[in-house]
C-alpha cells in the first residue's frame, strides 16, 4: 500500500468526515460519567452516527488480518488498557480513566479520533497523565510541515513524554487515513529525527500516542483486540486526524467542543 495524497475533493470529505467524529465526541462527553456502562455509550454512538450523522461507524465488524471482527461501533479503554477495549456492562466508576475512540465514515471518507474522559474526580496521577499525553499529541502536530520527517515527529513525541517520567507504547501507531481506514504511512510516536517518510501537502494521518505512567510494555487479552499495560499501569491516548497543507497542518477532527490547544502551539486548532 501506498501513501495517497489527498486533492481538494478529498480533503473536503476528510474535513467533513473527521468533523463529524469529533461532534459524535461532544455528544457522549456529558454520558461520560460514574454509572454508565460502555455499551451504553456504544449504544448512543452508533444512534448517533447512523440516525443523526448519516455516517458508519467504521469500528462496527473492522477485521484486519488475523483478527476476528471488531464487534462494537467505538473502543473504549479503561485505565490500564491502552487501545481496542471492547465496550460491555460493567458500569465506570468512580475516578476511573477512559479513551473513547471513534471513526465515522462518511461518504466513503474516515474521520478518527479519540479523547480522554474521568468519571468523577481522578487522582493526580490520573489527571497528569491525561493532560501530558494531550500534550504529547499536541507535540507531534505542531511539528507537521512539508519537509519534516515522521521520525522528527515521533523524536517530538518520545522525547517529551519520557522527559516527564512516562513511557510510550511501541506496539501501536498512528497511521494514514482516508478512504481506507488504516493506510500508509505508519505514523510511530517514538524514533529518530530525519527517519522515514516526508511529509508532502496532501497527506492525511493520525496522531494517537499511548502513554503509560509505568513501563511501556503490553500484553493482549483473550478476547484477541484488548490491549493492556503488562504492569497495570495506567495508560492515556489522544487522537487527531492531521493534514498535511502546503505551509505546515490543519487538524481535521475539530469540532465546538474541541478540547482548546496547549498554550505552547500559539495558533487556532486548524487553518
Amino acid at each position: 500500500m501506498s501513501i495517497t495524497y489527498k486533492d481538494e475533493e478529498g480533503i473536503r470529505g476528510m474535513r467533513v468526515a473527521g468533523r463529524l467524529a469529533s461532534e459524535l465526541l461532544d455528544y457522549l462527553t456529558p454520558h461520560v460519567k460514574v454509572g454508565v456502562t460502555t455499551n451504553e455509550l456504544d449504544k448512543l454512538a452508533y444512534d448517533y452516527i447512523t440516525e443523526v450523522q448519516g455516517g458508519i461507524p467504521a469500528p462496527l465488524n473492522y477485521q484486519p488480518p488475523g483478527y476476528t471482527p471488531y464487534p462494537k461501533s467505538i473502543c473504549t479503554s479503561i485505565n490500564h488498557q491502552v487501545c481496542h477495549g471492547i465496550p460491555n456492562d460493567k458500569p465506570l466508576k468512580k475516578a476511573d480513566i477512559v479513551n473513547i475512540d471513534v471513526t465515522v465514515i462518511k461518504d466513503g471518507w474516515h474521520g478518527d479520533s479519540s479523547r480522554m474522559f474521568i468519571a468523577g474526580e481522578g487522582s493526580i496521577a490520573a489527571k497528569r497523565l491525561c493532560a501530558m499525553t494531550y500534550e504529547a499529541m499536541w507535540h507531534g502536530i505542531h511539528m507537521v510541515k512539508p519537509g519534516v520527517h515522521l521520525g522528527d515527529i515521533g523524536w517530538t513525541i518520545q522525547k517529551f513524554a519520557e522527559s516527564n517520567g512516562f513511557s510510550v507504547v511501541r506496539e501501536f501507531c498512528g497511521h494514514g487515513i482516508g478512504k481506507v481506514f488504516h493506510e500508509d504511512p505508519q505514523v510511530l510516536h517514538y524514533g529518530k529525527p530525519g527517519t522515514l517518510e516526508e511529509l508532502k501537502p496532501g497527506m492525511t494521518f493520525t496522531i494517537e500516542p499511548m502513554i503509560n505512567l509505568g513501563r511501556r510494555d503490553i500484553r493482549e487479552l483473550g478476547d484477541g483486540w484488548t490491549i493492556v499495560t503488562k504492569d497495570h499501569s495506567l495508560s492515556a491516548q489522544w487522537e487527531h486526524t492531521v493534514l498535511v497543507t502546503e505551509t505546515g497542518y490543519e487538524v481535521l477532527t475539530v469540532s465546538a467542543g474541541t478540547p482548546t490547544p496547549p498554550a505552547f502551539v500559539g495558533a487556532p486548532a486548524h487553518a
